[in-house]
């Protein structure tokens, strides 16, 4: 999938270099490990609400921190192989996401829209559904009993665990923020 990305990408390249005037279809704004970031990546996810909405002055810039966390999470996860979501777990969450477009035909033109298709939006969904799976074992016995804020504990313990793999990670920020 992400050679046929490459290929794309240098096919738009290619056609645009030659027309005299240049059309950005699509920016990398980050590559993990092997596996790019886009700009319509990071639209999509925002879009779909794939990543939590951060009060900021630069959307896109949060958002691209978030999906690059999301993606080191998950080549951890694939290394421990959580249990699988079920495919009703999964089509509940395409349906939770649907519903906020008020109606299938908005889904639809959403998706057309996007940079996803209901395929590709279905792994998100099933590679969210593992990491959260994964966060839970990898963390549950680090949290603390009853009176204490779980949640809390809980997310300081992911936020220095996402440092280390980023640390560890091969990560290249491509993205430059829109001059004010």
């Amino acid at each position: 999938m992400q050679g046929l990305r490459w290929i794309a990408v240098g096919v738009i390249l290619l056609g645009t270099a030659s027309t005299g005037r240049a059309e950005i279809i699509d920016r990398i704004l980050a590559i993990v490990d092997t596996q790019m970031i886009t700009l319509s990546d990071v639209r999509a996810a925002l879009r779909f609400r794939l990543v939590s909405e951060e009060v900021s002055a630069d959307p896109v810039g949060a958002a691209l921190q978030r999906l690059i966390d999301r993606r080191l999470m998950l080549a951890e996860v694939d290394r421990y192989a959580p249990p699988e979501p079920s495919e009703s777990v999964i089509s509940a969450s395409v349906a939770a996401i649907e519903q906020r477009f008020g109606d299938a035909l908005a889904f639809e033109i959403a998706l057309n829209q996007s940079a996803l298709n209901r395929e590709e939006l279905r792994r998100h969904l099933r590679d969210s559904l593992r990491i959260d799976t994964y966060l839970r074992q990898r963390f549950a016995s680090a949290v603390q009993g009853p009176g204490d804020d779980v949640e809390a504990q809980r997310t300081a313990f992911v936020r220095q665990w996402v440092e280390g793999l980023r640390r560890r990670g091969a990560v290249q920020l491509l993205y430059l923020p829109a001059a004010k």
